[in-house]
């Protein structure tokens, strides 16, 4: 009988939350089909890069360079790869798919509407993504749910019906107070920004250090009004969560 991959994503996301994270990142990386890390280049996404660089695991790790980034994120991209030996892709947006929005909206266009700005995270994240995922089973991401509200109730494991994969978010129970100390305890390099206010790093005109007391993301597109802001990449109606029953 053949298992649906929703059925098999909650088993998935059963069998993650009685594990450590290297012991979660083996498992991802003994599933079926090719396994992709997108990473950020955040303080979680470090902490997923370093343990697949450490124990060499077969999992591709994969960058969004937006054209965009700032310039510590981009340092960071190389110091990584010396540090723990890996390659990290970088998928970069089309040149005529910028020069198309510039000439709707503007080159910084995406201050003016939300419209703009999800036109802008389309061209710049959601198309480079695609080709990120291409022929991919597994896709890996250093999402929590202590990272915001819209992000609360996020799985171990979830089918991603739109994009037809597994995808797994194996720091999804970790606090931000664990990943620093992890952080501290590995020596893992992380972007310099992180001590500077900015706890969530995108690109370089969307985002802002925070102030005391905002959530982790106040400061992404920070011009908005909308909490549950995102850039299109993860969002709900893009999956059917399968919420952990251990959460």
């Amino acid at each position: 009988m053949t298992v649906s991959p929703i059925t098999a994503a909650e088993e998935l996301d059963a069998r993650l939350a009685a594990l450590d994270l290297p012991a979660r990142l083996a498992l991802i990386a003994s599933l079926p089909g090719r396994a992709v890390f997108t990473t950020s280049l955040g303080i979680e996404d470090q902490v997923i890069t370093a343990a697949i660089g450490t124990d060499q695991l077969d999992i591709d790790v994969a960058t969004l360079e937006t054209g965009r980034l700032f310039p510590e994120t981009l340092a960071l991209i190389d110091e990584t790869e010396t540090r723990y030996g890996l390659t990290i892709r970088r998928f970069h947006p089309q040149v005529a798919d910028v020069e198309a929005y510039a000439a709707q909206y503007g080159l910084n266009g995406f201050y003016e509407s939300v419209e703009a700005r999800h036109a802008c995270c389309d061209v710049r994240k959601l198309k480079p993504l695609k080709r990120a995922l291409e022929g991919a089973a597994v896709w890996i991401t250093g999402l929590r749910r202590g990272q915001s509200g819209n992000r609360a109730t996020i799985p171990f494991a979830e089918y991603d019906e739109a994009r037809g994969l597994l995808k797994v978010n194996p720091l999804a129970d970790w606090e931000i107070e664990a990943i620093r100390a992890h952080v501290a305890d590995e020596a893992i390099p992380v972007n310099p920004l992180h001590a500077r206010g900015y706890p969530s790093i995108g690109c370089e005109p969307c985002t802002r250090a925070i102030r005391p007391g905002e959530p982790e993301r106040a400061g992404r597109w920070w011009w908005e009004d909308d909490v549950k802001r995102e850039c299109g990449l993860h969002v709900p109606e893009a999956a059917t969560a399968i919420v952990s029953q251990s959460a």
